[in-house]
């Protein structure tokens, strides 16, 4: 068997082929993505699954030296304007290769055509995919971007939510699919012939990650039809398209937007110009009635002035927010970067009072915090917040407050209201984390860090700048 560990191995020692073609370490990921998935379609078809795609990968497979490049580029074009079902022309519409050499292409064809694959190849596909990702970051001292969430959190957060046949689940914000194949994987038991079908929505902004989302969809059995190209942040993410769901999952990006959102129904948001603020809002009316979310968020949506406090005001008075789960800086491809979870509810109707009465905070960044230190060490300090957070996926489980020694702690909603609402709490000694894991780090890695505080700082001065202007027009008013 072919672990996914031994597979990025194998075609990394190969990309050195590909250099002398002035070949790109990202181009060279999206160029096996397209043969892997060709290869796990073939796989789909002899173990007596349907797949539209027929024998393609055998036919580059067995294609003479001298028309191999040939043939894979007629198969690319073919499959993206030809293919007769509509999923296969999205995931090969504009596919192109950056092969030029065409014993290059068989030594990549014969690497990925001679592993002994999983019985998962779904898994093995994603898990393949974000090692090479990894790969890349490493490389290139760069991070890969920090919407790639691992895998282990992923899980984490999925069993703590515990998704149900038949309800709608939502990621604004796709990616590659990890939140929504966990949750086709955590229902595989549950789900029956009988049982009501479950529905997955999702939006990905950029072309090459929504073309690997219908990949990983496709190949996990999950039809990619409620996944839509675009932006969450115009008119496509408004309930009359994207619509509610009972489950909202999602790991958004965030830093400079580039612009305010285009859609008008983002109230509180609508002047943001960064992605964190205008993504939260998203979530919590996308949310519908009884539903419950997690979703990702950097620190600064918890302390945030202006704009940020009017939004977690709303999230308190309108949202059932629970559970709050400080993440340790290194797990994300990027270095530096700072989040949480936030765990919230949205009550069947809109209460008198403020719908949040105590939010719970698991520290799993302070100084000795298992799993500090990357993904490695991730799993033993996500088990015991899996323990602590209990068996209630809404929050409502009996709960231990440990104190001030302790990672898990409760605070009233009275509590933050006294803290004008500010909800970056800590209590225990962090002065090993203020390195942001970049000790060993290169100068363009450090720029990066410095660069994203310099852009959440930036938004703050702006929404303050917004608030004080308002402020003013309403003084002046009649």
């Amino acid at each position: 068997m072919t672990t996914s560990h031994d597979l990025v191995t194998k075609l990394w020692r190969l990309c050195t082929l590909l250099r002398k073609d002035g070949v790109t370490y990202p181009q060279y990921v999206t160029e096996l993505t397209y043969l892997i998935f060709l290869k796990l379609a073939q796989r789909r078809i002899s173990a007596g699954k349907a797949s539209p795609l027929g024998t393609e990968w055998q036919k580059i497979v067995d294609a003479p030296d001298k028309d191999v490049l040939h043939i894979y580029k007629k198969t690319l074009s073919s499959l993206g304007t030809n293919a007769r079902e509509p999923l296969v022309r999205t995931i090969f519409e504009g596919a192109q290769t950056v092969v030029r050499d065409p014993l290059t292409l068989r030594r990549l064809v014969a690497a990925i055509d001679g592993a002994t694959w999983s019985s998962d190849d779904g898994d093995l596909f994603g898990d393949a995919y974000e090692g090479l990702l990894q790969k890349n970051a490493e490389e290139t001292k760069r991070g890969a971007g920090q919407y790639f969430t691992p895998r282990l959190l992923v899980d984490a957060i999925v069993r703590l939510m515990k998704p149900s046949p038949g309800e709608t689940i939502q990621d604004p914000a796709a990616g590659t699919g990890g939140f929504l194949i966990a949750v086709k994987r955590d229902m595989e038991e549950s789900e029956t012939p009988g049982t009501r079908k479950t529905s997955y929505r999702g939006v990905e902004n950029v072309a090459d990650t929504y073309r690997l989302l219908c990949m990983n969809l496709y190949l996990h059995g999950i039809n990619p039809t409620g996944m839509f190209m675009g932006d969450t942040l115009s008119p496509l993410g408004q309930q009359e398209i994207l619509g509610n769901a009972d489950l909202i999952l999602s790991n958004p990006p965030f830093g400079a937007s580039g612009g305010p959102p285009t859609r008008d129904d983002l109230t509180i948001t609508a002047r943001s110009t960064t992605f964190q603020l205008p993504f939260v809002e998203h979530c919590m009316r996308a949310l519908a009635p009884g539903g419950r979310a997690a979703v990702i968020v950097p620190d600064n949506i918890l302390f945030d002035g202006g704009r940020g406090r009017t939004l977690r005001q709303e999230l308190m008075k309108a949202y059932e927010l629970h559970t709050i789960l400080r993440l340790p800086t290194g797990i994300f491809y990027a270095q530096g970067v700072r989040t949480n979870v936030l765990f919230f509810n949205r009550p069947l109707s809109r209460p008198e009072g403020d719908a949040t009465c105590n939010v719970w905070i698991y520290d799993l960044r302070a100084n000795g915090a298992p799993g500090k230190r990357g993904t490695a060490g991730l799993a033993p300090g996500l088990a015991l917040f899996v323990k602590a957070y209990g068996m209630d996926p809404r929050g409502h489980a009996k709960r231990l407050d440990e104190g001030p020694e302790g990672r898990f702690r409760c605070f009233s909603r009275e509590e933050i209201r006294m803290r004008d609402d500010d909800l970056y709490v800590t209590w225990l000694k962090e002065s090993d984390d203020i390195d942001e894991g970049l000790e060993f780090a290169a100068p363009d890695a450090v720029a990066s860090v410095v660069e994203q505080h310099l852009v959440f700082a930036l938004d703050e001065i702006k929404a303050l700048m917004a608030d004080l202007v308002e402020d003013t027009i309403d003084n002046d008013g009649p």
